[in-house]
């Protein structure tokens, strides 16, 4: 496995990390904790030291509960990432409806959310400590203050901020420093670059770590249709990739993957991972997987890179088909 600085934390990260928001059970189908578990050993015996999670994965804090206990005994082994600013459940009058995602960026409440954090991971510290998302109702101010704060007390080694703009970066840059960002980012998905994200990060040497590698695992190529909605399979919310709209016009890109990974011998997954981690500044990608096994292909797109050629390839056919 590769290593790469966290831009200025001085925190070395494992160049693919491990995302664990299909282990809070509700929203990539459904895990039970032991497979979560299994999978958190199986990253920190190949090498993977990041481990990413938040409060919101999961109704009842599954994610980070599941790490918690996986990483009891081997906290010394990894990188932890959480996040605070997103909460999933929401109170009108006398009913509550589970499951709501909202945006609260009080720094009281933030306060509260990392002693739960740290109680349910079972540490004392968190390695890098990332607003989830900005808000619009109590603004970010608060939080950025926060992040600076706790860093000087102990209670984090980095703060960082995931989903800003550019300009939010630059206020959280000024508010008390961050050391990072997490943008979303795919062959599918170059929003992050495009709009000007990961090119800042970049000039101010801040770590980058992606997330939605493989869209939600459209990019593995495994589907061969779109995974229909349940009560705990709801990734097509999240990823318009599985829409009528886009499904034809993604799967024409894929299978430009299919082509390259065959001629290679690995997998569409492996192809898409590296084609993140090729492009400028990416620190690391997380990868959200349950089976150990899927972990283990996953990883070892670290070992090897796209060629100049392969890469044009990919950024044709992604421009002719979905450009």
């Amino acid at each position: 496995m590769k290593y790469r600085k966290f831009g200025d934390s001085g925190i070395e990260v494992s160049v693919i990390g491990l995302g664990t928001w299909p282990m809070g059970n509700d929203f990539f189908g459904e895990v039970d904790e032991s497979s979560g578990i299994a999978v958190v050993h199986k990253a920190l015996d190949l090498g993977v030291n990041l481990i990413d999670t938040a409060p919101a994965y999961g109704k009842a804090y599954e994610a980070e509960i599941t790490v918690g206990k996986a990483l009891k005994g081997r906290r010394d082994k990894a990188v932890i990432s959480t996040k605070f600013g997103i909460h999933r459940a929401v109170g009108v009058g006398d009913y509550v409806i589970p499951g709501e995602y909202v945006r609260c960026l009080s720094p009281a409440v933030a306060s509260a959310e990392l002693e739960n954090s740290l109680k349910r991971l079972g540490t004392d510290y968190i390695d890098i400590y990332f607003i989830h998302w900005p808000d619009s109702n109590f603004g970010n101010d608060g939080a950025l203050e926060c992040l600076a704060k706790w860093k000087k007390e102990g209670k984090i080694r980095a703060g960082a901020v995931s989903n800003f703009t550019v300009e939010q970066m630059k206020n959280a840059i000024a508010r008390g420093g961050i050391s990072g960002i997490q943008p979303y980012l795919n062959i599918l998905a170059r929003e992050s670059v495009k709009d000007g994200v990961i090119p800042f990060a970049v000039e101010k040497n801040l770590g980058i770590m992606t997330y939605g590698s493989l869209g939600g695992g459209i990019l593995t190529g495994a589907f061969k249709e779109p995974p229909k909605s349940t009560d705990k399979e709801l990734r097509s919310g999240f990823y318009d990739f599985f829409t009528e709209a886009k499904w034809a016009k993604c799967n024409k890109v894929i299978d430009t993957l299919r082509e390259i990974a065959g001629a290679r011998g690995v997998s569409p997954a492996e192809v898409s991972i590296n084609w993140v981690l090729a492009q400028k500044g990416v620190t690391t990608a997380l990868i959200g997987t349950t089976k150990p096994e899927n972990l283990a292909r996953n990883a070892a797109a670290a070992d090897w890179e796209l060629s100049a050629d392969e890469t044009a390839k990919i950024n044709d056919s992604y421009q002719r088909n979905m450009g």
